[in-house]
């Protein structure tokens, strides 16, 4: 087992599905038109293309119109859009954004840059769970132009009850964007409840360098666009469409539309098996967030004595994550940890394993026995731990 390179940092991005690099590849060299040169067949094709896939997205997150989802380069770009769009559109009648305290960095710089600018910010405290402390909520959303949680967070695979925050923000006449990056194609995602919704390409199986932002028409959600042009996706997003990377984010949806339900199930077992084996043989180890508001492929432990970063480069052969992807470069510990009180030495000892799709039953069994293995050894070898 140990001869191959295994894959377990699916949160960090994904393999694109093989199906959705066959449904690009003829938009690169065949059907290259402009999809915005619609008066002649080659540009006619391409965006009758791009409006399959914008149907396809829709069709994923139970969008009541597809013209509300707007291709962007990703969720970053969605996210500052949500985030800068609103804010400088309605600077005048609202001045308040709050967000959650475990927010993607993208959201929460966006949130930093609008402070720079004149507008209060308030980042939303959450429950040791990792659930968004739903009283904190109800404080704040008053005078509140948008709240932005994120559906599923990126490195501890918690589930937010984005149903009841929906309500309280409408209630209160808040805008709710929420960033479903890590939801989107594992769990059911409704549009019709939601204002703004991120999405990312390489997180479904799709390619690099796509996303969408979903933005209601009925009634219409207003923003600023980041950056002006020839006025192409509402006028919110100009610029020449990729009509490959379009095309492939819209099968990758269609396909996890159809699989999503046969491969959380897998993932499941896969998710019950590990955790149980893990913490039925190292003691002192914990499983961070929810046990039960969480997707199945996102696991996130902490190892008491033992440093994250040991246990990967015992581990060569898999890859892991010892904190969110996007702040890997940085030695200090997870602010998302830090947020559901972990302990510092903890937060330090923390490890993400991520399922997916390709993931297989001798690859759980065997990363999950060769954790308990070096977790055992580097133990054994630590004067801290024998003192515990």
């Amino acid at each position: 087992m140990a001869s191959k390179i295994i894959y377990m940092d699916y949160q960090a991005t994904t393999p694109c599905d093989r199906r959705v690099l066959e449904a690009m590849i003829p938009y690169f060299c065949e059907n290259f038109g402009n999809p915005h040169s619609v008066i002649h067949v080659m540009g006619e094709q391409a965006g009758e293309a791009i409006e399959r896939a914008r149907e396809q997205i829709a069709e994923l997150i139970n969008a009541p119109d597809k013209k509300a989802i707007i291709f962007t380069s990703g969720a970053t770009e969605s996210n500052n859009l949500a985030i800068q769009g609103i804010a400088r559109r309605h600077k005048g009648s609202g001045n308040k954004i709050v967000a959650s305290a475990i927010e993607h960095p993208c959201i929460l710089e966006a949130c930093h840059a609008m402070k720079r600018e004149g507008l209060n910010v308030v980042m939303l405290p959450v429950l040791e769970n990792g659930i968004v402390d739903m009283d904190a909520l109800k404080r704040e959303v008053d005078g509140a132009t948008l709240v932005s949680i994120m559906t599923v967070n990126n490195e501890i695979g918690v589930i937010q009850p984005i149903d009841e925050i929906s309500a309280i923000c409408r209630e209160h006449g808040a805008l709710f964007h929420t960033d479903v990056s890590q939801a989107v194609g594992k769990i059911k995602v409704d549009a019709s409840k939601i204002d703004l919704m991120s999405i990312s390409g390489h997180k479904i199986y799709g390619p690099k360098g796509v996303g969408a932002l979903y933005v209601r028409t009925n009634p219409p959600v207003e923003l600023e666009p980041l950056f002006f042009g020839g006025g192409q996706e509402r006028g919110l997003r100009s610029g020449t469409l990729p009509t490959p990377l379009c095309v492939g984010l819209g099968e990758a949806c269609s396909i996890a539309k159809q699989e999503m339900l046969s491969e959380s199930k897998r993932l499941m077992e896969f998710k019950n098996y590990f955790v149980a084996k893990i913490l039925d043989n190292l003691e002192k180890t914990y499983l961070n967030g929810d046990k039960e508001r969480r997707i199945p492929g996102c696991l996130n432990f902490s190892f008491d004595g033992v440093e994250g970063e040991a246990i990967m480069l015992g581990m060569r052969d898999v890859c892991m994550s010892s904190g969110s992807a996007c702040t890997s470069a940085s030695l200090q510990s997870s602010y998302v940890l830090k947020a559901i009180s972990i302990r510092e030495n903890l937060a330090h000892s923390s490890l993400r394993i991520g399922f997916g799709r390709y993931t297989i039953w001798e690859e759980v069994e065997y990363v999950s026995s060769k954790i308990i293995e070096i977790v055992n050894r580097l133990r054994a070898m630590s004067p801290i731990w024998e003192g515990k």
